[in-house]
């Protein structure tokens, strides 16, 4: 089993460059579903969620050439001839539920696996599937799979497009909607629609093939259905999570760390929480940011995790481990999964003093950490034990580092790069 062995206590210094964002690239790889012609994605992150969306797309029927070298992808749904995703790979990530919109909008049916990815909390797909029904599909629910069709007995027959209210502002639900809507009959309006930059992402990759999508980034977005879509060439946008993660490993532990490829606009929030806490951010330009760590005046903040543009639950456990050794009481509030404390007993092992009631963490400050052996819960989480053992005094041992390599490019090498004394090993 690989694990990531860290002697903490090194100093951070240097440049780091964040790579394209798991949360968009993943979508417009679905998306590419419903083009007639190849898509080029560029600035596509080396990592094992993006992997399985390949085998996805390959099991579909599509064409896959992957140039990792250049971190390119094309993607020739041609001789797409499948409309199954298969538990084997859905089971391993979520995002592959994203399939369903393009397949069922294009070619009137779907069926597809009940997802799994990480155990962080309730994510029902309901809201994908009422949206889908409202739309005029009909589905069924029967050995782990979801069959999902048009309702109408004519052959072609398509969507059509109608009015979704969504009761939770959910990212998925709206990206799916929204893909769904591409090649439906008529006008779809999405109400209660997530906001996150991944979503205004999709939309211009999807305008880029030829929708009409208006209203994307704001809570209520349309989508003009249209006959066909053509391949486009289009980039990635930068990871926020992953220049997110860095910002808080460079201020846990670093002298003075540049972040190349981080729009800051996508993370105005984490920012402003970030400076509360004392932590010293400079807006080199729109995409690069420095980071100095005077950590001698650090103070403690509370959080609540919304979502966008509220605190991004993703980058919660992150937050976490820096506020653990900021003297004082701080308080994070979780409201949008559960179960994104389970990590919370790890940190703790390393002489962390968090307590959990219900869904906030009480966080007490302590004057460092020690280094421990400790398991990676989920993606987030296991980011956060690294950085937890970056700052630690000692070794620190991480397992389950698979849910880490789904969602982060060269992250040792990127570290290391930084000065940390970190490696893998089988």
């Amino acid at each position: 089993m690989e694990k990531f062995i860290i002697n903490g206590g090194k100093t951070l210094s240097g440049k780091v460059k964040i790579s394209g964002a798991k949360n968009s690239a993943l979508k417009l790889m679905a998306a590419s579903i419903l083009a007639d012609s190849k898509t080029i994605l560029r600035n596509v992150p080396e990592i094992e969620d993006v992997n399985i969306m390949i085998e996805v797309l390959r099991t579909l029927g599509a064409v896959v050439d992957v140039d990792v070298e250049n971190k390119v992808v094309e993607i020739d749904p041609g001789s797409i001839s499948s409309y199954e995703a298969p538990y084997e790979l859905v089971r391993k990530m979520r995002a592959s539920i994203l399939v369903a919109g393009p397949l069922l909008s294009k070619f009137g049916k779907v069926k597809v696996a009940i997802p799994g990815g990480c155990n962080i909390g309730s994510r029902q797909i309901d809201l994908h599937l009422k949206g889908f029904e409202d739309m005029g599909a009909k589905y069924s629910i029967e050995h782990g799979y979801i069959n999902c069709q048009v309702d109408s007995n004519e052959a072609g027959a398509k969507l059509f497009g109608t009015m979704v209210n969504l009761d939770f502002p959910s990212r998925g639900a709206t990206e799916n909607i929204m893909m769904a809507g591409c090649l439906a009959d008529g006008q779809t309006v999405i109400n209660n629609a997530a906001r996150e930059p991944e979503i205004v992402d999709l939309a211009n990759f999807l305008n880029s093939m030829g929708a009409d999508i208006q209203g994307a980034g704001a809570d209520c977005i349309i989508v003009n259905g249209v006959k066909s879509l053509d391949g486009t060439d289009y980039e990635v946008m930068p990871d926020s999570i992953e220049a997110g993660t860095f910002i808080t490993a460079a201020g846990l532990c670093g002298d003075r760390v540049e972040i190349e490829n981080a729009r800051w606009k996508n993370l105005e929030i984490f920012y402003s929480k970030l400076k509360e806490i004392g932590v010293n951010i400079s807006i080199v330009d729109e995409n690069n940011i420095s980071v100095d760590a005077p950590r001698e005046v650090y103070r403690p903040t509370n959080i609540s995790t919304l979502p966008y543009p509220g605190f991004p639950t993703d980058l919660q456990p992150i937050i976490t481990v820096l506020l653990s050794v900021v003297p004082g009481v701080s308080i994070v509030t979780e409201n949008v999964f559960e179960n994104r404390f389970m990590y919370v007993d790890e940190l703790n092992r390393m002489g962390a003093d968090v307590k959990i009631d219900g869904h906030h963490a009480v966080i007490k400050g302590v004057e460092k950490l020690s280094g421990a052996p400790v398991r990676s819960f989920d993606l987030r989480a296991g980011a956060a034990m690294v950085l937890a053992g970056l700052a630690a005094e000692g070794s620190t041992e991480v397992s389950d580092i698979h849910h880490i390599q789904r969602g982060y490019e060269d992250f040792v090498k990127k570290l290391r790069n930084l000065g940390a004394d970190i490696r893998k090993v089988s």
